[in-house]
């Protein structure tokens, strides 16, 4: 089909994770900013850019079959992502690609469009929001604060591919989310490889946004974030010590009291075998505390299953950690090998379905914690966001839900909102997921 569209056309698709997505959000808003056009159709495009994610079999796979059908539909491909650091998988499995870089590629991505569908001659920087092109809805964003990481988990090969920890500057930080704020986005979800990290690589360097100094650190900038008067999610903090500086600014009501925090695993053994940053350190009473400062605190964490090596007095410690620790939001994986990791050599692997029976069984114990703390909220009034507006009513989420991962609110038969609302909501129902609500009038 011949391309009516008088600009040049890129088709994008991108996959993984919100850090994956944040990559070709800088890829979009360069696009756009030099006057390229963005399709979602591959007959409309001239090429087209496809984001990989290359971390477990399962992304590996769906990546070369988006790639393999952006080049049967199209024909013209250029390949980025965590895929592309892996060897020469992309051009083997597809030798008919255009080019392949790895993450966070921006400038080689863009030499490589360049080579490929010239720029048009006079582009216009008006064409691009100052928030840039986001993939998310408007009214919440993610804000990357910094880029790889430091640590050498045994089942994770990010390092390799992503590099080391590099800090952005913190005035570019929120030089950004100013601007999302501006734009109208009610909510930033904070991420990185290592949240909690952010500065180390440069020593906590002040630098100024706005005419005053702020120090490239965790705590400084969730300050300076808090300004801005909308919701600031944390994501993918480590249990450090450093965190229980936060704690005190979710108390305050400055952020939300929300925390992502991969723990993995509860027994020392495994912790120990898998490498994990802070695995010396007393978790459960880390959590007492910070409860103690922040009651209303909700705490999200993945763990994994069936690691090598992991016996069933290992497993029964996760288990009993998951029934003290009672977490409000938990996602598990039953272990599975990743090319390159160094777990891969560990003695002591475990059957599949040995992992993914303990999978199961985790999920159980974890569903009737979440239906207890979801079903205590009952007859309480909260705070949503309001994400859509569908045929049934309106579907949002509360303080204790980030998009995507965690549960919603329902306030079915009421359709008076518009996505990046808030509402005030009286909780009625619950399940093992999400809440049920009805709106409260507000004076």
């Amino acid at each position: 089909m011949t391309n009516l569209i008088s600009l040049p056309t890129v088709g994008f698709v991108s996959l993984g994770c919100p850090k994956a997505g944040s990559d070709a959000e800088l890829i979009l808003t360069r696009l756009r900013a030099e006057g390229y056009e963005i399709s979602s159709a591959y007959d409309e495009a001239d090429l087209v850019i496809v984001n990989t994610c290359g971390f477990i079999d399962a992304a590996i796979e769906e990546s070369l079959d988006a790639i393999g059908e952006a080049l049967n539909e199209n024909g013209k491909v250029i390949v980025t992502g965590c895929l592309g650091a892996k060897g020469d998988i992309v051009q083997t499995t597809h030798p008919a690609v255009l080019a392949v870089t790895g993450p966070h590629a921006l400038e080689e991505v863009m030499g490589h469009v360049h080579r490929h569908l010239p720029k048009p001659h006079d582009p216009y920087a008006d064409l691009v929001p100052p928030q840039g092109i986001r993939l998310t809805p408007a009214h919440f964003a993610y804000l990357k604060i910094s880029e790889g990481c430091n640590h050498d988990c045994a089942f994770c090969i990010i390092p390799s591919l992503r590099g080391p920890l590099v800090s952005r500057p913190v005035g570019d930080v929120l030089a950004e989310a100013e601007n999302l704020a501006r734009a109208g986005v009610k909510e930033i979800l904070v991420i990185s490889q290592d949240t909690s990290a952010y500065g180390v690589d440069v020593k906590y360097r002040t630098q100024f946004w706005g005419g005053r100094p702020v120090k490239t650190r965790l705590k400084e900038l969730c300050e300076a974030l808090a300004s801005f008067g909308i919701w600031v999610r944390l994501h993918y903090v480590y249990p450090y010590p450093s965190v229980d500086e936060v704690i005190p600014l979710m108390a305050e009501g400055k952020i939300l009291p929300y925390l992502d925090v991969p723990f993995q695993h509860a027994s020392p053994k495994i912790l120990k075998a898998m490498r994990r940053p802070a695995s010396a350190e007393n978790t459960l009473e880390r959590i007492n505390k910070w409860r103690e400062i922040c009651p209303e605190l909700v705490i999200r964490s993945t763990f994994i299953t069936g690691f090598p090596g992991e016996t069933d007095a290992d497993f029964d410690q996760l288990i009993e950690f998951l029934e003290t620790a009672r977490l409000d939001r938990v996602g598990a994986f039953a272990y599975s090998p990743v090319a390159g990791a160094a777990a891969n050599d560990l003695p002591g692997q475990l059957p599949e379905t040995v992992r993914e029976d303990r999978r199961r069984w985790l999920m159980q114990v974890q569903e009737d914690i979440s239906a207890a703390k979801l079903a205590a909220k009952i007859d309480r009034v909260i705070e949503v966001l309001v994400d859509e507006v569908d045929d049934e009513g309106v579907i949002a989420r509360s303080k204790a839900d980030a998009p995507e991962i965690d549960g919603l609110v329902y306030l079915d038969g009421f359709f008076a909102a518009a996505p990046g609302d808030f509402l005030q909501a009286r909780v009625v129902d619950a399940d093992h997921h999400d809440l049920y609500a009805e709106p409260v009038a507000q004076d």
